[in-house]
Formats: structure tokens, C-alpha cells, sequence
């Protein structure tokens, strides 16, 4: 301050560093197919958008798909043969394929919000019309480059590239897949480093004992092995109850061989019957009662979109449908059972955030159950999960697991670098992102100020009263501060004369991380009697 006139002059001093602001944690973005993307007449098609709760996405992006199945003749070797009708005096042996309506982006934002999730982004990157293709999933990964909040990258339908129809080998038909994949871990690893991405096994319904290969082995063989710390992965998918019987109904089944197949089943004729002259009353009820079925099972073709009641009357012919008939019943059973069997990846998400909130992002997402699932697809003994937690390769994949009286749990908590015994845990991994970026951030506002001892000291507390707050929240290991971090920084600590004639100002920070419990060990040993 310039003193030329003679006064009183005031001169205030800060007395306390910058407080270093801990950035959110669990903001995951989630990139696939939408029926619309506008936010009042605004396209927000390959536009990355923030929301926080299903309302936000029915708004900006609409509802779900309408699935459409096919029933046909079930051929040699295919392994999902879903029901058998009544042929006659036989049975005849049926399959259900989608072909329509296949998109998973819908459904696995309501598995994630049902999971504890909260804010997140949204990439739209095409509409249900759209063939999914892995250039547009991938340039929608590249639109999160410039957003800086997203500390999780998912791309749910990656595991619907390819025309998979189930036979082809799982290395070759997994291939599109992990080329999506791979280009979100490189996203996460090699170009931001600030979050990770969750994902999932292309065919991961699948048992390790298919015929047609092992998914496990199959996603290990074709990852690579870049920025495997930056991703983690889950198997098997899970069996959800997010599809209910009133989200489908005979409009999700082509209706020309569904008709074919229930008047089979019913025996009823093309053309309602005519009443006899000496009609008795007995032969009356049947025939109001096969002309009833009929027109039940004819009225499915009908187009209700124009009527006012169009989904009341929807609901009443579904509900005759199944009262008459027990194959439309199995046919809807089935229906909803492939719609809920989704990938477990969005769960996972609402699970991080979940934990975030309530412990902390230092605590594993292990041990937790995951809301809205039946069950796994696949069920996982002690046995099974020991290649899939420690392997050679160290491509560590996470269990979803069954467990008699508690449900199913997430029974794994590593990264795809499961050998690292740097970021070998997911807690870990995510727990350092977030202490970097939190300090990053707070550490730009010393950019261009003097590189000397007050500048590196008032740094110094601010690095070190946010890693205290850190280590009494339990997120830092050790007793005492002095044991679970320190803080360096200063003329020949970390830095030489050259170094501050460059402009250039480093800090180490060293941090004891706290790791999960994965192995107890107890030991039980006989003692001698004592009395």
C-alpha cells in the first residue's frame, strides 16, 4: 500500500488458508438411446445433461421401448427354448426371440434410481428407430470430455452390439462390445483420470460352462490390459422385477402368430359357429362360449390407438386372454422374464452413490444387496468365484451372489487391475480420484502467485486441514494425522532452484489409504483344561 498521505491506514490479512472443497463423487453418465431428446424444443441429442431424478428423464427424454416378440418353432441346439403349447393330443415345443425394441438406457435408469441413485448425465445418442451402433456410443463417451462433474462412465446397450442370435462363438460375438468398452477406459484411464468405468459381460446371463464359450473368459481375452485400474466389472446380470405384468400385455407379441397359436391351443374354429334350429341350451353356452374366445383371440389385431379407452380396453383383453388361456399366460410370464434380465451395472452405480451418501466413498460397494432383483442369472458357488476374484491375468471380476436368508449381494470389490497392489480396490481407486481432484481444484487459486516459503506454507495447511477432516471421518488409515498423511512442499523437499526458476511448484502428498477386510482369518486352537 502506497503511504504518502499522512492518515490512519488499515490493512487487513487473511489468517487462514483456502479451505479445499470435496468434489462429488458419485455423478455417473450414462450414454444410449432415448425415445426423444428435447428439453422444450431444444435437441439435446449428443448433449450431455444433468438430472436427478425418472421425472427429469420422462421430461427431457421420454419413457421406454415397446418390445415386440416373435414365437416360433424352436430349432435344433438353441438353448432357450422358453415354453411348450398344446398340439393336439401333443406338446410343441416354442421360443421367444425380441425383435423390436431392444434398448436397455430406460430400463437401467430406473434400476439405477431404484438402487439409491441421484444426479447424473445423460448422453443421448440416437432414438428407438436407430440401429445401435458402437460409433455413435462412442462419440457419445467423447461429448463428456468437457464436463467435468461425471465420476462414472456407463454404456448399458454396449452389450446389445452385434447380431447375436446366441450360437456364434462369445470371442467373436463379443467384439463390437469390447470396442465400446475399451474406448470408455481409455476415456476414464488415459484422457480425464478422474472417474472409472462399470462394466458389464457381453452374453453375462450365460453360465462359464456354455457351449458356445465362456463369457468370463471371452471379456478377459479381448479387454487388453490399458487402464484396467479406471474399470470394474460385474457378472453375472440379474433377474429384476422392474417389467410388471401391466407393462405387458398381447401388443408385445406379433399378433398374427399368436393368434395361430391360441386358437390352436383353444381348438376354436376361423368363423364363430352358427346356431343350430334345435339349438339346446347346453349347445347354446358352448357356442357363446367359443364365440366369446374367438373374438378375444381376433380382437388382437385390432388397432385401439384412436379410442379415448383404448388402455382400459387393453387391460380387459389381457386379462381375458389369460383367463382362458394358459399358454398367453406363460408367453407373458416369459416376456416379462427376458425384459427384467438386465446387465447389473446401472445398479452398481445407485449402489456407489448409496454407499457414498451413507459411509462414505472409502467404504467397498461389497457386502450391500441390490433392490428390485430376484435373483442372479447365474448362480455362484464359493468354488466359482475364486477365478473370478484372483486370476493370473489379474482381470478381477466382481460376484453378484445368492446367499440363503440375505438375498443377493455384491460379493466382490476390485478393479479389472486386481493384481495392482496399488488399485487392486475399487474404494481405493475412486477414494484417490477424489482426493486429487478436490485438491487440484483448490490449488488453482495459487496459480501465478509468488513461488516462495509463504505460498508453500499457506498451500501446506490447506492440503493438510483437508486430509485431517478426511482422516476423522475414517477415510484415511491410522492413529494419529502424522500416521495417515504428509504434506511436502518447499526449496530442497521437493523442489530445486531450477525447479523455481521454471515457474514450476511441487507438492508431494502421501495418504495411507484405507483397504476393505476382503479375507478374516480366524484361528481356533484347543487350550488345556484349567480348572
Amino acid at each position: 500500500m502506497a503511504m504518502k498521505t499522512p492518515g490512519v491506514y488499515i490493512v487487513e490479512k487473511n489468517a487462514f488458508p483456502n479451505s479445499v472443497v470435496e468434489v462429488e463423487t458419485a455423478v455417473p453418465a450414462f450414454i444410449g438411446y432415448t425415445e426423444k431428446a428435447d428439453n422444450q424444443g431444444k435437441p439435446l441429442k449428443g448433449k450431455p445433461c444433468r438430472i436427478s431424478s425418472m421425472a427429469e428423464y420422462h421430461k427431457y427424454y421420454g419413457f421406454g421401448p415397446k418390445p415386440v416378440f416373435s414365437i416360433g418353432p424352436a430349432g435344433d441346439g438353441e438353448p432357450d427354448v422358453v415354453l411348450r403349447a398344446a398340439n393336439g393330443g401333443g406338446a410343441q415345443a416354442l421360443r421367444l426371440d425380441q425383435q423390436a425394441g431392444r434398448y436397455l438406457l430406460y430400463y437401467s435408469m430406473l434400476h439405477f434410481f431404484q438402487n439409491g441413485g441421484g444426479p447424473c448425465y445423460v448422453v443421448s445418442v440416437g432414438g428407438y428407430s436407430d440401429d445401435i451402433d458402437p460409433d455413435a456410443l462412442k462419440n457419445g463417451i467423447d461429448t463428456l470430455v468437457k464436463e467435468q462433474e461425471p465420476t462414472m462412465v456407463l454404456v448399458p446397450e454396449a452389450v446389445l452390439l452385434g447380431n447375436d442370435d446366441g450360437t456364434r462363438p462369445a470371442d467373436e460375438a463379443n467384439a463390437a462390445c469390447i470396442d465400446v468398452q475399451q474406448h470408455a477406459l481409455m476415456h476414464c484411464g488415459q484422457k480425464m483420470k478422474n472417474r472409472i468405468a462399470i462394466l458389464d459381460l457381453f452374453r453375462g446371463w450365460k453360465d462359464r460352462h456354455d457351449p458356445n464359450g465362456d463369457p468370463v473368459a471371452a471379456f478377459r481375452d479381448k479387454l487388453g490390459i490399458n487402464s484396467l485400474d479406471y474399470g470394474a466389472a460385474y457378472y453375472p446380470w440379474v433377474n429384476t422385477n422392474i417389467t410388471t405384468e401391466k407393462d405387458v400385455g398381447y401388443e408385445n407379441v406379433d399378433a398374427g402368430s399368436l393368434q395361430t397359436l391360441l386358437k390352436q391351443e383353444l381348438g376354436l374354429p376361423e368363423e364363430p359357429p352358427e346356431p343350430a334350429e334345435d339349438e339346446k341350451p347346453g349347445e347354446r353356452a358352448e357356442r357363446v362360449r367359443i364365440k366369446q374366445q374367438l373374438d378375444a383371440v381376433n380382437a388382437i389385431a385390432k388397432d385401439l390407438s384412436g379410442e379415448a379407452d383404448a388402455d382400459a380396453q387393453r387391460m380387459q383383453l389381457d386379462k381375458t386372454l389369460t383367463t382362458i388361456s394358459p399358454l398367453f399366460a406363460d408367453i407373458m410370464r416369459e416376456v416379462r422374464e427376458k425384459l427384467n434380465l438386465l446387465p447389473p451395472g446401472p445398479a452398481m452405480a445407485g449402489i456407489y452413490t448409496m454407499v457414498d451418501n451413507s459411509r462414505g466413498v472409502w467404504k467397498a460397494p461389497a457386502n450391500v444387496s441390490i433392490n428390485g432383483v430376484n435373483s442372479p442369472a447365474v448362480n455362484i458357488t464359493h468354488e466359482d468365484q475364486q477365478d473370478l476374484n484372483v486370476t493370473t491375468e489379474g482381470k478381477s471380476i466382481n460376484a453378484i451372489r445368492a446367499f440363503i436368508g440375505e438375498g443377493t449381494l455384491i460379493w466382490g470389490a476390485r478393479t479389472l487391475d486386481g493384481n495392482s497392489l496399488d488399485w487392486r480396490y475399487i474404494n481405493v481407486r475412486r477414494t484417490m480420484i477424489m482426493l486429487e481432484e478436490s485438491i487440484r481444484l483448490a490449488a488453482k487459486a495459487y496459480v501465478f502467485e509468488p513461488n516462495t516459503a509463504n505460498t508453500w506454507i499457506t498451500i501446506k495447511g490447506m492440503i493438510r486441514n483437508f486430509l485431517t477432516s478426511i482422516w476423522k471421518r475414517g477415510g484415511l488409515a491410522g492413529a494419529v494425522p502424522e500416521d495417515a498423511f504428509s504434506v511436502h512442499v518447499g526449496l530442497g523437499e521437493t523442489m530445486t532452484a531450477e525447479d523455481i526458476l521454471e515457474g514450476i511448484l511441487r507438492v508431494t502428498v502421501l495418504v495411507a489409504l484405507s483397504r476393505p477386510a476382503e479375507f478374516i482369518e480366524i484361528t481356533f486352537q484347543q487350550q488345556m483344561q484349567k480348572s
